[in-house]
């Protein structure tokens, strides 16, 4: 090789250009099996049913469900809109996740859901103070929230490779273009705050909940201290989500929902994708599986939690 060939390769690959060569063929061919990997579990575009109507019956007339189990990642964030620049919610300012899903979905299995505490602490490296699990998505997006997630739970990275970020805007769409959700309310709440333009007023016994009533639950927190009590009462509403997704009016509709929320989501979901997930979900066995991670005991009135000790990973297994 002439010495002005080495000279270029050394200004462009650095002082080893041929070890920088090989280490760029290696991440091409890491970048490409992971794509080809993820290819084969997706049925093609054009494989989405189209024609009739879907059947509860045989949600494959749907879509063709995904070649293996799907691990999601569901970010529900305190703005009304991706867009807003701030989040009209309690603590009022930039927008934070007040909820943290891992959704297992799998076709011959019933659904399986880990709820992250969103006031679990964490410190971001070069931090003097430790911040709520939640404010991770202020600081860095989906990418600081999901490296964090995998870190807590102890799962690869191959085990959560999609997303979907939720707005308030998006429950109540989803739950309208339902039709309602049934809840059992073991006590009636009523809370209002005038400062926030939020309010709560929801009876005991058995309730339909529009969008915006579905919201009041799934958002409220009597106290400073109630988000565990929060988790069970979304869990509540999740599980009647899903049960309105999987009656007969839900897999009828489930086209026309999607694409009303599809516009208000962050997502590396394409349409056929999410088509090929609610499929599965909706011919998932009931009932759904919820798990929680173990807490250590609340300290004094800090908010903060940290996990119980001595927990070995991975906190949730996957197959």
């Amino acid at each position: 090789m002439a010495a002005s060939d080495q000279q270029r390769l050394k200004r462009w690959f650095g002082r080893h250009p041929l070890r920088t060569m090989l280490r760029i063929a290696a991440t091409l061919v890491g970048v490409g099996v992971s794509g080809w990997l993820i290819s084969i579990v997706w049925p093609e575009p054009d494989r989405v049913a189209r024609g009739g109507p879907p059947s509860v019956s045989d949600p494959t007339s749907l879509a063709k469900f995904p070649a293996m189990p799907i691990t999601l990642l569901v970010i529900g964030v305190d703005t009304d809109n991706l867009s807003d620049p701030t989040n009209q919610a309690a603590p009022k300012g930039p927008a934070n996740a007040d909820a943290l899903l891992l959704v297992r979905i799998d076709a011959k299995q019933p659904l399986r859901v880990l709820q992250v505490p969103t006031e679990l602490a964490v410190q971001l490296p070069g931090s003097d103070q430790p911040m709520a699990l939640g404010g991770l998505w202020r600081s860095g997006g989906v990418s600081l929230m999901a490296d964090a997630i995998r870190e807590i739970v102890g799962i690869a990275d191959t085990d959560l490779q999609r997303y979907v970020v939720v707005p308030r805007q998006t429950l109540r769409t989803l739950v309208d273009g339902l039709g309602e959700v049934d809840v059992i309310l073991s006590q009636s709440y009523k809370r209002t705050d005038k400062s926030l333009g939020y309010g709560v007023d929801l009876q005991a016994g058995r309730q339909s909940l529009n969008g915006a009533q579905a919201e009041q639950l799934a958002r409220l927190l009597q106290n400073g201290r109630d988000y565990e009590n929060r988790r069970l009462r979304q869990q509540m509403l999740m599980r009647s989500v899903v049960d309105q997704l999987q009656a007969p009016s839900g897999i009828v509709g489930i086209r026309v929902l999607l694409d009303e929320v599809n516009g208000q989501l962050e997502t590396n979901l394409s349409y056929s994708e999410m088509l090929s997930l609610a499929a599965a979900l909706i011919a998932s066995p009931a009932p759904v599986q919820f798990s929680q991670l173990p807490l250590a005991p609340a300290v004094g009135e800090q908010t903060l939690r940290q996990l119980k000790p001595g927990l070995p990973l991975p906190l949730w297994p996957t197959p």
